[in-house]
């Protein structure tokens, strides 16, 4: 018995000085990602704002269609930064299909500026676009890039998978590092959860989904050049039933949307407040050019435009019916009063550069208005669908 309990014994002892030495033999790892999932987990990490508390995604929300759906006192028209005070003075734009965007650039050929990031395209592409959020005093208010920096070098998993994807060098200056990080987050926002293609639209052209009388009445309506000019903007070849298309031509236009009365109260904004829009981009320096610009803003995609309201650059329409009679007000005598407002429609933040050309078409009726509406719900990504419907109950509840 003495013998039987002596060779366990010794058993547990090799056993455990094996284990011990096994532990130690063992190098300290970390997961090896590749860029898009690296961009991925600092797209969600919240340590990369001054207090913790937000991340890309949170303003980026993608379970709401890579848009800020947070309840706070903005009522969604802008977004609240990590100070938890301050606001963005313009509304939130979807991240999804960003990626198709093209280089901020000036085409000669239309005498239009065109592509770039954010409503101003004040960043020349996806990269660029990444950098601006985690400095800006009203978002994640980071002190400076170097901080940023810091943050990410605290945690073992970016610090070796900076030097694995971008080699040893990347640490060598905070400049290098920022890029890298640029550079990954734009990376995850090419992968194709930005970008599915999947909506009832998507499908009605592969053959999978038939339209409803109402839907193919609008996509008719949308699409015709006989009657309205949406894909005179919200089109990249100005065809019908394109694959792939992103329902913008990544031009800049002044449609005269009115000041947001709510945007400059919760600003503290000047009551003869005019937001400038592209005017504002950084690379346009010219002053009788600056002047030309003023009050255009880059044509947003209309992909999930159904469930991302509020809508314009301030978030001044609430409701995608009302944006759509915003359009027919200047070509329907009868159209006089805002819905939202119960009064008549505000005159434009910037009159000068208003491009009366672009706004030309026939009048609509309700009917028309309705199938609009409905084709652009058809533009909505499968996984959100469940989401525009709860919507649209909730809505009709309120009636």
């Amino acid at each position: 018995m003495k013998k039987y309990n002596s060779f366990y014994s010794t058993l547990s002892l090799l056993v455990c000085f094996s284990l011990i030495n096994t532990a130690f033999a063992t190098p300290n790892t970390t997961q090896t990602l590749s860029k898009s999932e690296l961009g991925e987990k600092l797209f969600f990490d919240k340590d990369l704002s001054f207090y913790q508390n937000q991340s890309c995604a949170t303003c980026h929300n993608p379970d709401h269609a890579y848009t800020d759906n947070r309840k706070t006192v903005a009522n969604g028209i802008a977004s609240q930064g990590s100070d938890e005070h301050s606001f963005g003075d313009r509304n939130t734009p979807t991240a999804a299909y960003a990626k198709f965007s093209p280089k901020f650039h000036f085409n000669s050929k239309k005498n239009e500026y065109i592509g770039g990031q954010f409503l101003d395209g004040r960043a020349a592409n996806l990269a660029e676009q990444a950098g601006g959020p985690p400095v800006n005093p009203v978002e994640m208010a980071m002190a400076n890039e170097a901080e940023v920096i810091n943050r990410i070098k605290a945690k073992p998993i970016y610090r070796d998978n900076f030097i694995k994807l971008y080699g040893q060098e990347v640490w060598d200056s905070t400049d290098t590092a920022y890029m890298a990080m640029k550079d990954a987050i734009a990376n995850y926002e090419k992968t194709d959860i930005f970008a599915p293609f999947d909506s009832k639209y998507d499908r009605y052209l592969r053959g999978e989904y038939e339209l409803t009388l109402l839907e193919d009445l609008g996509r008719t309506l949308f699409f015709s050049n006989n009657n309205l000019k949406c894909m005179e903007c919200h089109s990249l070849e100005k065809r019908e039933d394109l694959k792939n298309e992103t329902f913008t031509n990544y031009e800049y236009h002044n449609i005269g949307v009115p000041s947001n009365p709510e945007m400059i109260r919760l600003n503290k904004l000047a009551k003869d407040f005019k937001d400038t829009g592209l005017a504002k981009n950084p690379t346009i320096t010219d002053e009788k050019e600056k002047m030309a610009q003023q009050g255009k803003f880059k044509v947003p995609t209309l992909r999930n435009i159904a469930i991302t309201a509020p809508y314009m650059h301030n978030g001044v329409f609430k409701d995608l019916r009302t944006v759509v009679l915003f359009y027919d007000k200047y070509n329907n005598p009868e159209n006089k009063i805002n819905p939202e407002t119960g009064k008549e429609w505000a005159e434009p933040e910037v009159e000068g550069t208003l491009n009366m050309d672009k706004l030309q078409a026939k009048k609509l009726n309700d009917r028309k208005v309705d199938a609009l509406v409905a084709f652009m719900e058809t533009l909505t990504d499968k996984r959100y669908e469940p989401l525009l419907e709860k919507m649209k109950q909730e809505k009709e509840k309120e009636k």
